[in-house]
């Protein structure tokens, strides 16, 4: 006759049973949510756009290039000429007027990059979704920068000239500039700030999305939609 078994054996082994079946479900869902190379190519284009637009946000506001920290800085020849011509009556703030000038046509320009960008992150291909997946805190935003950055700049540096023109930097620094090369045996300098002011509007634009990606990418919080929270779940894997 077979014995009975004891309670207490009864009971371990209905907890081994149920943890068996705990383990081989949480095994099952971890290969149900491993997410397609098309999952995580849309993940990254989403959070692309939600960096873009959060970023061209913030940088297009009143202030947001002036006092944050990507402020557009005088460059050097241009503070030589500030420096030199303080003492030219109609010049004496000429550097504070510039350096506000120039934050205010990048904000005002940056308005328009929102549609510029958002039309890139289309390019984005599904081969190299993986690898930016795995990659640094602003891997993709280096891949945006890298494949869009002459493309952007073409279609961006037109309106930085128009914001420039509309808020009176480039008549200022022109009319600067000539003064200055009037001087005897000075250094001529170049009276265009488009080309240096588009590139730095360019580089605080990209920042502030890399900025927005290393949260999405560090903070699970930031993950507003189950698409990013299952893609990036693997990246939060993968540096375990």
């Amino acid at each position: 006759m077979m014995k009975k078994l004891s309670i207490p054996i009864v009971l371990m082994l209905g907890i081994l049973s149920f943890s068996s079946c705990d383990v081989l479900q949480e095994v099952a869902g971890s290969v149900l949510s491993e997410p397609t190379i098309e999952e995580v190519g849309k993940a990254l284009k989403e959070a692309l756009s939600n960096g873009v637009s959060k970023g061209v946000n913030n940088l297009s506001q009143k202030d947001g290039y002036f006092k944050s920290a990507y402020k557009i800085l005088l460059p050097d020849d241009v503070r030589k000429v500030t420096e030199k011509l303080k003492v030219v009556p109609g010049f004496s703030n000429l550097e504070n007027e510039l350096l506000e000038k120039m934050n205010r046509g990048a904000e005002d320009a940056a308005k328009e990059a929102g549609p510029i960008f958002l039309n890139a992150i289309k390019q984005l291909t599904i081969q190299d979704a993986a690898n930016i997946l795995m990659g640094a805190d602003n891997a993709a935003t280096n891949y945006l920068n890298k494949t869009t950055n002459q493309q952007l700049y073409e279609k961006f540096n037109p309106k930085i000239v128009a914001s420039l023109d509309k808020i009176g930097a480039n008549n200022l620094w022109t009319k600067a500039a000539n003064a200055y090369n009037a001087i005897p045996l000075v250094t001529k300098v170049n009276n265009d700030l488009d080309d240096y002011v588009t590139k730095k509007a360019l580089d605080g634009l990209f920042g502030k999305i890399a900025e927005e990606e290393k949260n999405i990418r560090r903070n699970k919080g930031s993950r507003v939609t189950e698409l990013l929270k299952k893609v990036f779940a693997k990246q939060d894997a993968n540096r375990k």
